[in-house]
């Protein structure tokens, strides 16, 4: 018993403090956008908890590929943090399947941040009551014509 107690005070002796330089939040969206400000908005209190700066670093471009990949290829210390959305996370290996990195595999979750609901509307004037009806709708009108 005495050997264990003697290696748990050896490694707790050895165990750094987290974070020990910058924290880095990578989004892969160009600044002002939903995910954007969500990251400003962690960002702060993360740095008053953390007492480390907490940076927001906009990688954008490529439908969020290429902060995606950015993410994945920094130094697995966890001083890299990655505001992923389900589009960087299942769609875009999908829709882009040369990609770099398998972002299942490239990253572990940590927490879900915030819920996106999103409404679906069009002017009242359109004649369509409902989703079926605007599929029918545009099958009816094909071409650059306006609906």
């Amino acid at each position: 018993m005495k050997k264990f107690a003697f290696l748990f005070w050896l490694v707790m002796g050895t165990a750094q403090a987290f974070p020990t330089k910058p924290v880095r939040i990578i989004v892969a969206f160009p600044p002002g956008g939903g995910t954007d400000i969500v990251a400003r908005l962690i960002a702060v209190p993360l740095g008053e908890m953390w007492k480390q700066p907490v940076v927001v670093e906009n990688r954008a471009g490529a439908s969020g590929v290429i902060g995606t990949e950015a993410a994945a290829r920094a130094e697995p210390d966890g001083h890299t943090l990655f505001m992923a959305t389900m589009g960087n996370m299942t769609a875009n290996q999908h829709l882009y399947p040369k990609m770099a990195v398998d972002p299942l595999r490239a990253f572990a979750p940590i927490t879900k941040v915030v819920d996106v609901h999103f409404v679906f509307m069009a002017n009242p004037a359109l004649p369509a009551d409902g989703v079926p009806e605007l599929i029918a709708l545009a099958k009816s009108k094909p071409g650059p014509e306006e609906l």
